[in-house]
């Protein structure tokens, strides 16, 4: 027979005596597990998790009501089941990491003088050429690293160390030339390397109407805290992808406007570029 009352009291006499130690124990342990939701909001991590809270809630229940043998068969489920999620769900583990990874101190940041009309210059001419080959319908495919090196990634390319142009970067996603197959990938203020092979996402929900291009831009997005400028070969259209998630048919000042707001410089951080683009 169910004991509510007994529960009940049991409950209200744990908070009777907790004190600040615990509420600040309590706070924090709220927070992490909000921060955790958040980074997982939309991925097939977040389902899991779920359901995992059902299980637990569950567990709990048919302890509750002393319902032994559905008890059992879950605490039994939750011991062996406890690996899988670190299995299934590497991709997310590893991106969480990468995220932590990336949470440095102010002081040991690397703090590089750039003016902001030169800011200014590189946006322009990487937005130029985007729609330059919009226009053309050729198919094209820039990541813009930020704070997680994309090292492995330009390794797989041809290192080429150029100033950002938009002569070059077009010239580049010309079919048939020797680097227009693949991706070219931007760190700091330098076209680091052209012809880079990236990771496919393994996303559903993305349109059945688009190709490996877009998939290899939401790939590395998944990966690292990258930007990925893709143009359609197919319609010409400008997509960008960031943290997973796919924003397509971005018009010229919008994408100047992304690219300002996520990479533009703060005075007041001695010129180091917000999302770490010159870092």
């Amino acid at each position: 027979m169910l004991d509510l009352s007994s529960f009940i009291g049991e409950f209200l006499n744990i908070i009777y005596q907790m004190g600040i130690n615990d509420i600040i124990d309590i706070a924090i342990v709220t927070y992490l597990f909000y921060k955790i939701f958040m980074f997982i909001k939309d991925t097939r991590a977040e389902q899991v998790l779920k359901g995992i809270l059902v299980l637990l809630v569950a567990t709990g229940a048919s302890k509750i009501f002393k319902l032994h043998t559905i008890y059992w068969l879950l605490v039994k489920s939750l011991e062996v089941g406890f690996i899988l999620p670190f299995i299934i769900f590497q991709p997310e583990l590893r991106a969480g990491l990468e995220h932590i990874g990336r949470t440095k101190l102010k002081i040991f940041q690397k703090q590089r003088e750039i003016s902001e009309e030169k800011f200014n210059h590189i946006i322009d001419e990487i937005v130029e050429a985007l729609y330059s080959l919009s226009r053309q319908k050729i198919g094209a495919l820039i990541v813009m690293e930020r704070e997680t090196k994309l090292n492995d990634i330009i390794n797989t390319g041809t290192i080429l160390n150029s100033e950002i142009s938009r002569q070059l970067l077009i010239n580049i996603f010309i079919p048939n030339t020797p680097l227009h197959d693949g991706a070219v990938v931007i760190r700091e203020s330098k076209i680091k390397a052209g012809a880079c092979f990236l990771p496919l996402t393994q996303s559903k929900d993305l349109s059945k109407d688009l190709g490996t291009r877009h998939r290899a831009g939401v790939g590395v997005s998944e990966v690292s805290d990258c930007l990925t400028l893709i143009v359609s070969e197919e319609t010409g259209g400008v997509s960008i992808a960031k943290s997973g998630k796919l924003y397509r048919d971005i018009t010229k000042e919008r994408m100047r406007s992304i690219l300002s707001h996520n990479l533009k410089v703060r005075k007041e951080e001695k010129s180091s570029f917000i999302g770490g683009l010159f870092k």
